[in-house]
């Protein structure tokens, strides 16, 4: 089964990408992965991509395909995956389709308020990547990461006024594709308020329920 997770920042596509992913045994893809690995590496296109994602702005579509084309030649992506975030854009579903056919599109569903509060309360560890929250999950020590010891601090992009940016960007660029993937009869709404367990439970439903 070849699936999307489409949604806003901060509706949760990452944390129940996992769970779908090692529930139904299939790779997850996630262009955030995918472009935080390049910036780990200190690459050309990692640096490009850092400035863009710093600034809270989308990556552009060719550097975007480029990366998704290449995991996608990778041994582990046969038949069933699920892309995190991709597409984005009208241009780069259109490309997507040229590469592959996609079963279901699960649209995230999340209120502003409910986005804005998730996403300014993270903090990331410099180390592991490990990702803590003020509210929902906070370190044992102030400032230092449970599983690695590495310290926590908060990307660029997980500031207020980047996220309200981010958001714009997604009303204006992404939200289209919710038409997009309607009219292809394979878009699936999920509400995404409340405690994980709910949502994933709402999420899972949805899936059995559209194969």
């Amino acid at each position: 089964m070849k699936l999307v997770f489409f949604g806003p920042p901060g509706v949760g596509k990452g944390t129940h990408g996992d769970r779908v992913s090692k529930e139904l045994n299939i790779p997850k893809i996630s262009t955030g992965d995918l472009f935080r690995e390049e910036i780990k590496k200190g690459t050309e296109l990692g640096l490009k991509v850092k400035g863009i994602i710093d600034a809270g702005n989308l990556v552009p579509d060719d550097i975007t395909l480029e990366i998704v084309k290449n995991r996608l030649s990778k041994d582990d992506c046969g038949k069933d995956f699920i892309f995190d975030g991709f597409p984005r854009t009208i241009n780069q579903a259109e490309q997507l389709n040229e590469i592959t056919s996609i079963d279901i599109v699960v649209n995230f569903n999340l209120s502003r308020p409910s986005i804005i509060e998730r996403l300014a309360g993270r903090w990331t560890c410099k180390k592991c990547g490990d990702i803590y929250h003020e509210k929902h999950r906070i370190p044992k020590k102030e400032g230092v990461c449970d599983s690695c010891g590495g310290e926590l601090y908060q990307r660029e992009d997980q500031k207020t006024e980047a996220i309200e940016k981010r958001l714009d960007l997604y009303e204006s660029q992404t939200k289209p594709l919710v038409e997009f993937y309607k009219k292809m009869g394979i878009l699936i709404d999920v509400d995404c308020e409340g405690e994980i367990e709910d949502v994933s439970k709402r999420i899972f439903e949805a899936i059995e329920n559209n194969k």
